[in-house]
Order: C-alpha cells, then structure tokens, then sequence
C-alpha cells in the first residue's frame, strides 16, 4: 500500500511537471516566432487591444479584463460567501444546516456554462441593464456577477470549515462575560478563524480568474477586443482569449496566434500556483492553535 499511495501520489507531480513542460516549450516557440520582440505584449498604439490574428498581443488588455471580473466576482463571493458560512456555523439550528449545507455545495457543482446561460437570460436582463443601461447586455459586470455565484460555494465552504474549527470553549467565555452571540461571533469567532477565511479569500480569487466558460459566454468579446477597463464594456479574460482562439471563433490553428495561447496559460499557471502559496503562508503565519 505504501508503494501504491506512493506512486498516486508521484503520478500528479509527474503530470503537473508536463503541464508545465508543455506550456514552457510552447512559451518558447511563441517568443521565437515574433524573434524573442518582447516589445510586442504591450501595445503602445493609440487603439491598444487583443488582435491575434492581426499579431497584436497586447496582454494588458486580457490581464485587465481577468482583474476587472475577478473583482466583481470577489465582490459578489465574499459578503455572500462569508454571510452563508456564519449563518451555517453559529446560527443555523441542525435541521437547517442539514438542508441549507448541502444546497450550497450543489451550486458548486452546477456546470459553467449553465450559470452562463443564467447570466445571460437573468442577471443581465433582469439586474445589470434596469440599474446600469449599459450599451451592450453581454459585458464584463454581468460575467463579474455571474462568476461571483460560482464562486460562492468555495468561500462559504472553506469558511464554514474555518469557523467551525474555532474550539466551542472560546464562544463560552464570551458568553460567560456577558457578550452577545453577534458580538462573539464578531469579536471571537472571526478573528480566530481570521487565517481560514483569508485562504478562502485567496483560493476563490484564484478560482474566479481561472473561470472560463462564464467569461468567455457573458464577457461580450469573441477573441479579441480593445483594451477597456469599465465593468459595462464588453471586456476578454486571459481564459476567455484562449478558448476562443484555440476552438472557438478564430480557429487558429499554427503560427503566433496559436502559439501565443501556451504563453498565457503559462501566465495563469504561475498566477495561480502563487496565489496558492500565499493562502498557505498566510495559514502558516496567522494560524492559531488551540
């Protein structure tokens, strides 16, 4: 068993290092293509924009666009995320837990581009355009949104776990000083489990740029697009900018338009493999022991 557990275990570092080797040599087939000119991912032209097909890879523009959604996401997630984990954790009676828990952790498991169709058909409708009148229903603040509602189940999950790790024996000496259940729960609770909710924080962040069918359906741009930085302009995501051009509208299939799609996941690679670094230094720094 020991063997067995063991080359499990070697068999998903063998496959995270040819990922790896796959994106870097494909990185390197990219800069030899445009002869190594690193001058050409940032556009300095007066209309600034995503145009593979044009050979113009500005990567502000799809690096902004994955800022700007991660942004909105994190802005739905968070107040809704971290609200659901309390109510779970402190205030919910068993009954409700055991159906409420379990109702979130469907979502999770909702395909994407169903929540895409939701966006579309709902939240852009329905919310986006009676409030804001935006020139174009598909844009970035309807695939914000919509990314936000994916990411909801990670932050309330992790929350949930983190709050529910704080020992029973600190929320009784709070009480036992005459404090109310909100202000334990505020006062106590969540600074406690400060160094869980941060990671949470991190990790949904992660998953929110890393999304892809949302951005890529709501975003309003098919592979290409102008540098832009509104929430009601139709914006491209780095995830949305491959997708599109490896299977979708360009059909780019050789040449620095394709190549170009190995640098960029090497990009989100190591994006997200820093972000999950820093979610476990931030655990390891501020995390208490009871």
């Amino acid at each position: 068993m020991r063997v067995v557990l063991g080359g499990a275990a070697m068999f998903t570092v063998l496959i995270s290092a040819l990922i790896l080797f796959v994106l870097f040599r494909g990185a390197i087939d990219f800069f030899r293509s445009i002869g190594w000119d690193f001058g050409i991912l940032v556009d300095d032209s007066a209309a600034p924009g995503w145009f593979p097909r044009r050979e113009r890879f500005d990567l502000l523009t799809i690096v902004l666009g994955s800022i700007v959604m991660g942004l909105v996401a994190m802005i739905v997630a968070v107040p809704l995320g971290l609200g659901t984990a309390v109510y779970l954790s402190e205030y919910a009676p068993p009954r409700v837990r055991r159906i409420v828990k379990p109702a979130v952790e469907v979502l999770a498991g909702i395909p994407s581009v169903i929540v895409g169709y939701f966006a579309l058909k709902f939240i852009a409708p329905n919310i986006v355009d009676p409030i804001f009148s935006p020139d174009q229903p598909r844009n970035m603040l309807v695939a914000g949104m919509a990314i936000g509602v994916l990411v909801v189940p990670i932050m309330a999950s992790i929350c949930e776990d983190a709050l529910r790790a704080v020992p029973m024996s600190l929320r009784e000496a709070s009480y036992g000083v005459g404090a109310r259940k909100s202000t334990t729960t505020i006062r106590v609770v969540l600074p406690a489990a400060v160094s869980g909710i941060v990671a949470a924080f991190i990790i949904a962040t992660s998953r929110a740029i890393g999304e892809t069918m949302v951005a890529a359906m709501a975003g309003g741009r098919d592979g290409s697009g102008p540098r832009v930085l509104s929430p009601l302009d139709p914006g491209l995501t780095m995830t949305a900018a491959m997708t599109n051009a490896a299977g979708g509208t360009d059909q780019v299939k050789a040449g620095a338009p394709f190549q170009v799609l190995f640098f960029v996941g090497l990009l989100l690679f190591l994006l997200t493999m820093s972000l999950n670094m820093i979610a476990d230094r931030v655990v390891r720094k501020y995390r208490q022991k009871y």
